[in-house]
């Protein structure tokens, strides 16, 4: 596994002596809270014990609009921010808040077509992904295939067009240049959670499309799980915290050291 200095353990004491201050924990879904692509009875189970102890989750995944509103609803959570900061599904609200603002859905629709269709051009073999209908503010196609320079080549034709572009362990994502999932967290702590800092939330994920979330200048506190160091040298930050083990069991471990703390 790729060594991470910058990164440190869950049993340090810094990480110890800040979890009292916690208040909302803010995290990627793919690869972060799954095993294997799917949801576990440890992960629910953790949860509930985090709403129990009064301490709010927000989902940020890059995940269609489509599938993020029946989650934000099923799940013990605050709410789930989906398309990588795009809008905003809250556990009270069946209207989404809309962090990007769309001012012609069917305009935009359209000209994320386009630059995929001139993407195809050079990678004839990329396919839609199967949710990207689902969609609003974002186009999505599978990752499976591409090497690291496919990806350093897309990105940059995206940016050249005036797209952002990003990817995570499933999917690749164009987006509008400044939709990522800090900017889109920052937009939703403002609105719902006013009366937190940034020192008051801790960030989680794995891969490329959560690195926003690992800025320190943005968040002061985040976790990678464990496989998160499958990515370290294509991240120009990096989780200020890692856990022992990767995916949902990674996650479930940070919040026993939550949980404990508390009692």
């Amino acid at each position: 596994m790729t060594f991470m200095p910058k990164s440190q353990a869950l049993e340090t004491d810094s990480f110890v002596n800040l979890l009292p201050h916690i208040q909302l924990i803010a995290t990627d879904m793919d690869g972060t809270l799954t095993q294997q692509g799917q949801f576990t009875p440890m992960l629910l189970q953790s949860l509930q014990d985090l709403a129990v102890a009064q301490i709010s989750v927000v989902i940020v995944t890059g995940r269609s609009a489509g599938w993020v509103h029946g989650l934000a609803q099923y799940l013990p959570v605050a709410g789930a921010i989906a398309e990588n900061g795009g809008l905003f599904y809250s556990k009270d609200q069946l209207t989404p808040l809309m962090l990007t603002e769309l001012p012609d859905l069917a305009s935009h629709r359209c000209q994320l077509a386009a630059i995929f269709q001139q993407l195809q051009q050079k990678f004839p073999q990329l396919q839609e992904s199967t949710d990207n209908r689902f969609r609003l503010t974002d186009w999505t196609f599978d990752v499976q295939g591409l090497s690291q320079k496919d990806l350093q080549w897309l990105n940059h034709t995206c940016q050249a067009q005036g797209w952002g572009f990003t990817y995570s362990t499933v999917q690749c994502h164009i987006k509008p240049l400044m939709q990522d999932k800090a900017i889109g967290l920052q937009q939703v702590l403002q609105t719902y959670f006013p009366h937190l800092s940034p020192a008051q939330v801790l960030t989680v994920g794995d891969s490329p499309n959560d690195e926003s979330l690992f800025d320190p200048a943005a968040f002061p506190y985040s976790v990678g799980v464990a496989n998160v160091a499958h990515y370290a040298d294509q991240l120009t930050h990096l989780p200020t915290y890692t856990t022992d083990e990767p995916e949902v069991a990674g996650f479930c471990q940070l919040v026993q050291r939550v949980i404990a703390k508390l009692r």
